[in-house]
């Protein structure tokens, strides 16, 4: 890439919140400074919305949504449509010059069909997802075009593949494989926690930064629980594939987005090597 740019990952509980705008004017002031950004999210909470008002019955095995034809149809609704577009929208009214994509945009998200495995949690038997993909490359040469021209690409969570299948993909995922392709200079993470913490009740515990053993050391001492440990697990997985640092940021006002870049754990925390 010509800049290493910063990967920002949006869960959907954050791009439908009011947080939203103070990250689109966080991005914008990046890009003001000569930052690149690439973002990409995903949302789950909008198409289990979607799903339910259709009269659909969302199906969730160990976490993970399984996608039949009618689901793939929410989540192009939703994902590459209701929320790509507010996103761009937020960071248009920003300043911040956002192009929309999703895996069908020239192949940017190139995907395949995830075969049945094992999942922790869900029983002895192999369990198939449906429309669920998996990464197999990244467009590299259509986001080096977008950001030389000073703009964000934001990709919804949605791959392809060459026969012009769609797949529903984990935005977690496609954040660390767009990191990698990217040679990002930096992963950042963004949903509703401000951080690892030693105790969710003390906002003062918050660890500022952290290397994989004393990662393990944390989850091995139960000091990191729930939904942390899968996070960190697959944070410093990215790490050892090449991922320079990892930020996990969460609860932001204006400001923080930008400071955590230029100051890495100043407001959340940085996983290093």
């Amino acid at each position: 890439m010509s800049r290493a740019p910063v990967v920002i990952k949006l869960g959907g509980e954050v791009v439908g919140s009011a947080v939203a705008d103070a990250i689109a004017a966080d991005v914008a002031e990046l890009m003001q400074s000569g930052q690149s950004v690439v973002i990409v999210h995903g949302g789950g909470p909008q198409a289990t919305d979607l799903q339910k008002r259709l009269g659909q019955t969302p199906n969730i095995v160990a976490g993970r949504r399984i996608t039949d034809e009618a689901t793939l149809e929410v989540m192009k609704m939703t994902v590459a449509g209701k929320v790509n577009v507010d996103l761009c929208a937020k960071l248009h009214a920003a300043g911040a010059r956002p192009v929309g994509l999703h895996g069908a945009s020239s192949g940017a998200i190139a995907a395949k069909k995830r075969p049945p495995k094992v999942v922790a949690g869900a029983g002895p038997e192999p369990i198939d997802f449906g429309h669920v993909g998996d990464v197999t490359g990244v467009n590299l040469e259509l986001l080096e075009l977008l950001l030389r021209g000073n703009f964000v690409p934001v990709l919804a969570c949605l791959g392809c593949d060459e026969a012009g299948h769609l797949f529903n993909i984990n935005a977690d995922i496609v954040a660390n494989q767009v990191a990698l392709a990217t040679r990002a200079r930096a992963l950042l993470l963004v949903s509703d926690v401000p951080g690892v913490m030693r105790d969710l009740a003390d906002p003062s515990s918050r660890i500022a930064k952290m290397t994989r053993a004393e990662g393990k050391r944390a989850i091995d001492e139960g000091v990191v629980t729930r939904g942390m440990i899968p996070k960190l697990e697959e944070s410093f997985a990215s790490i050892a594939a090449g991922v320079s640092e990892v930020h996990i940021v969460g609860k932001l006002v204006r400001g923080d987005l930008a400071r955590e870049v230029r100051e890495p754990g100043s407001v959340g925390t940085v996983l290093v090597p």
